[in-house]
This record gives C-alpha cells, structure tokens and sequence, in this order.
C-alpha cells in the first residue's frame, strides 16, 4: 500500500514521493486504494493476505481512521490470514508520535519508523525534520502504544561520519529496545539533489571499516542478519520482506505501486505498476494500472536468484519450480560451478552462498 507524501522530500531519495503542501486528499486517496484493491482482487486467486506494508513517502501522516478504513476493505475484499503482519512506516516526528495508538486500534501490528540517524548533524545533512531527541523518544512512544514490532532504519556511510559515530547510532538503537534494524549504506541515487550536488562521503577503507564494526556490534547483541540490510533478535524478521526475497507474490495497490503475480495456467509471472502521479492516480475513472508485462523465461532465473540469494540462509530449492516453473535442472551447471569457486554451499536443500559469495553477490548473480 503506497502513500506518496511527505512533508519535505530528503535529497536522497528516489522512492515515488511527493511533499504534500498545506492539504492531503486523505479521503480520496483511501477510496482510490479500496477501488483499486477491488480492482486487483483477481490477482490473488483465491488467496487470503498474510502480510501488509504501507510504505511511501510518509504513511503516518495519515490518520489513524483512514488506515483502519483501508485495513477493513482489505480484509473484506481479500481476506486475512489469522497472524497476518500489518507494518506501516513512520517519521519520528511529534506530529506522527500522537498517532501510534491510533495505528496500533487501527489493526497495525508492526511500526517501521525512519530514524537513519541520531546525530543531530547527520540528519540535518539528509535534510530530515525531526531531532535525536525526537528519534528516542519515537522508539518510547511506540513501546507505551502498545508496538512489541518495531523496526528501526539506520542509514551509515554519511557525509563526515565517523566509524564511532555509526558505532553509536546502532548502540542507541539497541539501548532503547529495538528488535529488529535495517541498516543500509547511503547511496547517491539518480534523480536525487545528491545526484545533482554530491555531498562528501566516507572514503572506500572507512566505509569497509564501518559496514565491519557495525556487524559485529549486531552480532554481539543478539542480531542476525538475516538479509542485505536486515538484521533481527528474538525471531522478528520481517515476513512481508521474506516474501519479496522468495519471489513470492504480491500486490502493489496505490501511486506508483509495484506489484509482483505468479499465473500457474498461464505458465506466466507478471509485474504490474501504477500510475506514478498522484493527481493522475486520483483523476484516473478506469484502471490505474500503467503497465503489466511478463518477465521473460531467459530472464526468470536471475530474478529468483536476485531476490532469494540476498536472504543470508538463501531460498529453498524446491521454490524455483514452484514460483518460476522453471526446471532447476537448467541452472545446475551454473551452481555446481559456484560450488567449485566456494561463492555457493554445496547441498540440495536451498540455493544459498557462501560468506565469501555473499560479500560479492554481483559476481555470482552474473553467472545467472
């Protein structure tokens, strides 16, 4: 579920978001997403939601009330599955704060709040609206509304940032109780004001010094990583972001939303988007859909490996068959020669690399 505003668009991003002014279209925008669901609802094929993520922009800034709408047409359009993982992405800003309990009444049951740092002058750096002093006290507010789920993102490699200064903002995360952190290195991005007025980052042997130290701290304090970015304690790891990694199914439903459908009788799996705009998504009387295309069958095997080679334990081979409809024995030469180079683990239960394959994930997706 994709909400495109936010009160100010940082300099770094590339999602589809857009700053918001003085007025969102709260109720409108919530009646497009339940047409559009409603629109969509064939895709599941009979299937029930075991995970939703409202992503964006800045879903918080939406209130409570419209999320508890939207949550209640899902659930009747689609249905639920009975531990389904409802995760909606916050700022840490007051405004949002007051909001968390609403969410949680809402049926959230999974917080996601954009911290990336508490160095007052990072954030300034990434143009972010909040403090430290308002990234900590997000994380208490979230726990007192009732959210035992709740995932932190931490950026590292920012301009003039110090090994110790990214060392902290880990430290202060697992001090006040995070179970889960996304922790990803800023990437100058296209179509971005860093692309067009690059700040200064972190030369190559700090950020390598950094991305090490970083997971040790993680792995010292109970966190697996568990993907790319994703490190968790205490067994909650992401289910919704496991299933993007499995090549599993799901649907994109909003501005710009991308989706992702396998169709077993047509030997096919699809990719759908929306209409980017938001004011053409709201103007827009018939389907919302831009675009829907096959992936190719030449192409089908380095997307599954692309996405299921990037869960640390790696995917389960019997789900190539089972989500591409390709033979795994068409792929064997490839594996068994990673195998050979230790970038694989040899074993027939899951296609998974090995430390040194992980470190250099580029080069076995290549031989796909």
């Amino acid at each position: 579920m994709h909400i495109p505003w936010c009160v100010r668009k940082c300099p770094y991003c590339d999602f589809n978001s857009h700053q918001a002014g003085d007025h969102i279209p709260e109720q409108a925008y919530v009646r497009k997403l339940i047409a559009d669901l409603r629109a969509d609802q064939h895709w599941g094929q009979g299937r029930k939601l075991h995970s939703i993520f409202f992503g964006g922009g800045t879903p918080s800034l939406f209130s409570g009330a419209a999320i508890g709408d939207i949550l209640n047409a899902a659930e009747q359009i689609i249905g639920f599955e009975q531990d389904i993982e409802i995760t909606l992405e916050a700022n840490p800003g007051t405004f949002e704060q007051q909001k968390f309990a609403d969410f949680i009444s809402a049926g959230v049951n999974r917080l996601s709040i954009g911290i990336q740092s508490f160095d007052n002058s990072h954030l300034q750096h990434l143009g972010r609206i909040h403090d430290g002093g308002q990234a900590l006290a997000a994380i208490a507010t979230a726990k007192s509304a009732g959210f035992d789920n709740v995932n932190i993102d931490l950026m590292h490699g920012l301009p003039q940032q110090s090994l110790q200064q990214a060392k902290t903002d880990i430290e202060l995360a697992i001090d006040h109780g995070a179970q889960h952190i996304s922790w990803y290195q800023l990437t100058i991005e296209p179509n971005t004001e860093f692309y067009s007025k690059p700040p200064s980052l972190p030369n190559d042997d700090r950020l390598a010094d950094i991305q090490q130290a970083g997971m040790e701290l993680l792995e010292a304090n109970g966190f697996k990583q568990y993907e790319v970015s994703a490190y968790a304690r205490n067994g909650q790891t992401s289910r919704h972001n496991i299933n993007y990694w499995q090549f599993g199914d799901y649907l994109g439903i909003g501005a710009g939303a991308h989706g992702k459908i396998t169709l077993p009788q047509q030997n096919m799996v699809i990719r759908t988007s929306k209409t980017r705009q938001p004011d053409n998504y709201l103007a827009r009387q018939e389907s919302v859909i831009a675009q829907h295309n096959a992936i190719e069958l030449d192409q089908m095997a380095v997307e599954f490996m692309m996405n299921g080679l990037r869960l640390k334990n790696g995917v389960p081979t019997e789900l190539l068959a089972q989500r591409t409809g390709l033979d795994p024995s068409g792929i064997a030469p490839q594996v068994a020669e990673l195998q050979s180079q230790k970038l694989m683990v040899s074993g027939e239960q899951s296609y998974c690399t090995t430390d040194l394959g992980y470190r250099f994930l580029n080069k076995v997706l290549e031989s796909f």
